[in-house]
């Protein structure tokens, strides 16, 4: 039964008013635990001299992950999951900036989907910094520029980042997370109206997603490929007979108007983003495990190499397959599988994978994006 008290605008007000006390109250609380929290991993991390390492890690992803799955699995609504678990990714961020400031390399410049793929994953605390090419990201991280650094690695609808792949054959870097992004372009210019639009500008791979609705709505004007849909924002700034293909982020970044929304072709266009870091991640629960492996050259080398997956009933979610680069039409593959490198399942299958494959290396074990 609704109280009397509360059931006018006034009261209904009053209610929120001090419920918003209420939370903010119990957030400062949160902050406080993670401090103390900060506090005994820095103690548990001291050698027998005293001395606390450079590098402690507070950022847990299998930690933030099983809270994010709780959260969902709890929530009774109004409120949707993916709201509910926005607002608590804000807070574990904000929480953690208390403990480390985190720094993330992603592919700039500012206002690219790696950028929003970036804060929707560790939220709006950390700094992002953005990097020109995806090798820089993998070099600040390992030269530690950075913590953590974000490269996207396959899309939906245009397929597999090559370079990525390559450049995790030569890294000590483990695979520490992945993010899973919604492409959605937007059309932004200065301009008032499509009709003023002479020229569509945007990375070539943008270009392609949305030929068909240029095809339809703008088919006379000229296409113009850019390092990046925000450098394409940067020159429609400049330019009122310009539109962009951009994100939404673009678009508040650099204070254009949206002259239409989602003109992507295929509205399930995703793009996948990996975490690399040098951090172990330990099993959350739902995890995924990234291989890369040699077969042997010979007939059905391939076949008997994932035979130890089949038998276990271990389920592959993706192989790549890329040249070696050690010895002429030999070749590597990227192989997704789901578990953990340290369960009972998987762990006896990587042994018998050792046995039978040329080479055996394990890129990660990370939570599987929500």
């Amino acid at each position: 039964m609704t109280d009397k008290g509360t059931s006018t605008l006034e009261g209904l007000r009053e209610r929120i008013d001090a419920i918003d006390l209420e939370i903010q109250t119990l957030l400062n609380e949160r902050a406080g635990h993670a401090l103390e929290v900060a506090k005994v991993k820095k103690a548990s991390a001291q050698n027998d001299n005293g001395a606390t390492p450079a590098v402690v890690s507070f950022y847990r992803p299998e930690r933030e992950a099983q809270i994010l799955k709780k959260i969902a699995a709890r929530n009774e609504g109004p409120m949707r999951d993916v709201h509910v678990q926005r607002i608590f990714r804000e807070i574990i961020s904000a929480s953690l900036s208390l403990e480390e400031r985190l720094n993330i390399a992603y592919l700039g410049p500012e206002g690219t989907y790696s950028e929003q793929a970036t804060y929707k994953h560790f939220g709006r605390s950390v700094m992002g910094v953005p990097y020109p090419g995806i090798a820089d990201i993998f070099t600040a991280v390992e030269s530690k520029e950075v913590r953590y650094g974000l490269v996207p690695v396959e899309n939906s609808t245009e397929g597999t980042i090559n370079h990525t792949l390559d450049l995790l054959m030569q890294t000590p870097l483990q695979i520490c997370g992945e993010v899973l992004l919604r492409i959605e372009h937007q059309l932004l210019s200065e301009a008032d109206n499509l009709s003023a639009v002479k020229a569509v500008h945007a990375h070539p791979q943008s270009l392609a997603q949305c030929r068909n609705w240029l095809d339809k709505h703008l088919p006379k004007a000229e296409r113009v490929s850019e390092s990046s849909n925000a450098a394409a924002a940067a020159v429609a700034v400049q330019d009122k007979s310009v539109a962009a293909i951009a994100g939404e982020s673009a678009g508040l970044r650099y204070k254009l108007s949206t002259l239409a929304k989602n003109i992507e072709d295929v509205k399930t266009n995703t793009t996948r983003f990996l975490i690399i870091g040098d951090q172990e991640v330990p099993v959350s629960g739902d995890d995924a495990t990234s291989l890369l492996i040699s077969a042997p050259h010979k007939p059905g080398g391939l076949r008997r190499m994932l035979k130890p997956l089949e038998d276990a009933g271990v389920s592959m979610t993706r192989i790549e397959s890329r040249p070696g680069k050690t010895a002429l039409w030999e070749y590597v593959f990227f192989i997704d599988v789901k578990g953990h490198q340290s369960d009972e399942l998987l762990a006896p299958v990587l042994e018998k994978l050792r046995e039978e494959a040329v080479g055996l290396r394990v890129l990660g074990s990370y939570p599987r994006a929500l």
